[in-house]
């Protein structure tokens, strides 16, 4: 294969610079592809200090697994990493047209694109939440539960409270399942308050959650349930076909609905899941298939 029968700038452009992006862009790399990733420096795990359940990593600070990976990434001559934000995705061509933000209005081509572009946490509206989100207040136990190991914690809606007291049994010293004003949901290992929360507040190490009546909280930590956005338009803008999660579909191989326009990460998932797999191994993972399935389509 030679690349001086095309005219566009990259045989793909990655966009997004989580640990799918970097793992796409690595693969990409590893085979010589002129590959450009394009990081915009905002990512889905910005408020945690730490990641957990990461095989090597357990514990590490994102940005400096982030980093990590951009240095070894920049030992590949073909791979090229910008930190830019894209404003506009769309079809030219036989490949894509990529717009940045920029005074001058660059635009970027490539044969094919892996979008990593993530999804961004909407979260309950109670006061408080959203300044103790990513330490204090969680969504995954797999994540988030080993830190909270022999404290009580409090789970906060009544979609979660179907599992996560069941989950958290042998982690946790108590589960309080917080209703929030809706009917109880019958738990295992849990106790449950029905009053509306009118707060959270941080309480040394923990959390203290208020009511309308009734007494205080005290807690290590309260996971929460949310609901996802993509975070960036390009999946509308390319009319990729979507699903329930408010996530791309994609299938096995990474590939969406537009040919050689793959996804990858916590935006995208095969329609047989609910909704992706939340995780930096499970990104990474996708990444790795988006890129070499792209590489396939790029033949």
């Amino acid at each position: 294969m030679t690349d001086h029968a095309y005219s566009t700038d990259y045989d793909a452009i990655v966009i997004g610079g989580g640990p799918a992006g970097l793992q796409a862009t690595l693969t990409l790399a590893r085979v010589h592809r002129r590959v450009l990733m394009l990081d915009s420096g905002r990512y889905r795990n910005d408020p945690a200090s730490h990641m957990h359940n990461v095989v090597a990593h357990d514990g590490t600070p994102p940005a400096d697994f982030r980093k990590l990976a951009r240095e070894q990434v920049a030992a590949y001559p073909t791979a090229t990493t910008w930190e830019d934000t894209v404003v506009a995705v769309r079809p030219e061509g036989e490949g894509y047209a990529v717009e940045l933000d920029d005074p001058d209005g660059t635009v970027l081509t490539a044969r094919g694109l892996v979008l990593a572009t993530g999804v961004r946490d909407v979260l309950p509206a109670v006061p408080g939440l959203a300044e103790l989100w990513g330490d204090r207040v969680v969504h995954c136990p797999f994540c988030h539960g080993h830190e909270f190991a022999g404290q009580p914690v409090a789970v906060l809606g009544t979609v979660p409270a179907g599992h996560l007291p069941a989950i958290l049994a042998p982690v946790v010293s108590h589960t309080t399942v917080l209703t929030d004003g809706a009917a109880p949901v019958p738990t295992a290992a849990s106790t449950t308050r029905t009053e509306r929360v009118t707060g959270l507040h941080p309480s040394g190490t923990g959390v203290r959650v208020t009511f309308v009546t009734g007494p205080d909280l005290e807690v290590a930590g309260v996971y929460v349930s949310t609901t996802l956005e993509q975070t960036t338009p390009f999946a509308e803008q390319l009319g990729l076909r979507t699903l329930p999660s408010g996530c791309v579909e994609v299938d096995v191989m990474g590939r969406t609905s537009l040919p050689r326009a793959h996804a990858a990460g916590d935006m995208a998932h095969v329609a047989a899941l609910p909704m992706p797999m939340s995780s930096v191994i499970s990104a990474a993972a996708s990444g790795a298939m988006a890129a070499g399935s792209l590489v396939a389509a790029l033949l």
